[in-house]
């Protein structure tokens, strides 16, 4: 009796095994098309420009095969170290913005939108369906002079000249605020509608107020999708080139202005190469901070 449960119970492990093994076959299929793809066309290109970051470029662009590290020394020197360093600020105050405007309006389509929920979302999702060079020149077009903005304050007498804003870092932020802000407003919606409603009912009962109700349950629990949209908003921001080139003209330049500058201007592709890394780097640093610190939920939900 004894023997028998011994090997009844051997056997049910051998099929358990048996079933996640076969199981785990079964997605291959799936699997590994999607993982070819991402090696021959994510990393290897990465891979390549790692490489060509640690080489010199000649006089006439070609690539001399010797090792230095001198792309990576003037990377933070003189001018490279201050455009590094505004690319950062202004991905943060983008991602600021977009945070403080992005929460409340999705709180609000979650919590009050009803039955027009999906046409307020397709309000907020839709203009992105617009190429985004002219969604940029839509906006130059807002603020340059002349221009909308400037020529109906001068007609409304609100000043007497124009305004400069095209050209200026205002208008970059304006334009990566303005690409970027549904990219914030999607993943807290969705944290937003996965809130245990329960949840905000016990907090009612114990006395907190709406206030308190606020910070103790709703923004703690969707951190996740808080953090999802920084993952959106902040990275693209950071290596964005479009918005500094049609917004920003050649006075306001950022990491992603110097990438395209030195592969397509100059074509020293040592020097944009070692920048590409570089912001890389900080993309997949930032990325590993926000799932480690609660992204990671909220971004498999919109996945």
């Amino acid at each position: 009796m004894l023997a028998s449960k011994v090997v009844g119970g051997a056997a049910g492990n051998l099929r358990e095994k048996a079933g996640k093994f076969l199981t785990k076959q079964a997605y291959l299929p799936y699997v590994g098309p999607i993982s070819l793809w991402i090696i021959f066309f994510v990393f290897a290109p990465m891979g390549v420009i790692l490489y060509f970051s640690f080489v010199r470029t000649g006089v006439y662009g070609e690539i001399i095969h010797e090792f230095t590290l001198d792309n990576y020394r003037d990377l933070f020197q003189g001018a490279h170290g201050v455009i590094l360093v505004r690319s950062l600020l202004f991905a943060l105050v983008t991602n600021i913005v977009c945070l403080l405007i992005g929460y409340p309006l999705a709180y609000w389509i979650a919590k009050y939108g009803g039955k027009f929920k999906f046409l307020l979302l397709c309000l907020v999702i839709i203009p992105s369906w617009v190429c985004y060079l002219l969604r940029l020149y839509a906006l130059r077009l807002l603020t340059g002079y002349p221009g909308i903005i400037n020529n109906a304050l001068l007609n409304l007498h609100l000043i007497s000249s124009p305004v400069e804003i095209l050209f200026t870092p205002t208008a970059v932020v304006l334009g990566l605020i303005y690409i970027w802000l549904p990219f914030m407003v999607l993943p807290i919606y969705a944290s937003l509608e996965g809130l245990d409603p329960s949840l905000l009912e016990a907090a009612i009962d114990l006395g907190a107020t709406p206030l308190r109700r606020f910070f103790t349950v709703t923004l703690p629990l969707t951190k996740g999708g808080i953090f999802a949209g920084t993952i959106l908003t902040f990275i693209p921001a950071f290596g964005d080139w479009l918005s500094p080139l049609v917004l920003g003209g050649n006075k306001v330049l950022m990491a992603g202005s110097l990438v395209r500058h030195y592969f397509i201007v100059v074509g020293n592709f040592s020097a944009g190469s070692s920048i590409a890394t570089a912001l890389t780097a900080v993309v997949v640093l930032i990325m590993y901070l926000c799932i480690k610190l609660g992204g990671e939920e909220a971004i498999e939900r919109i996945v």
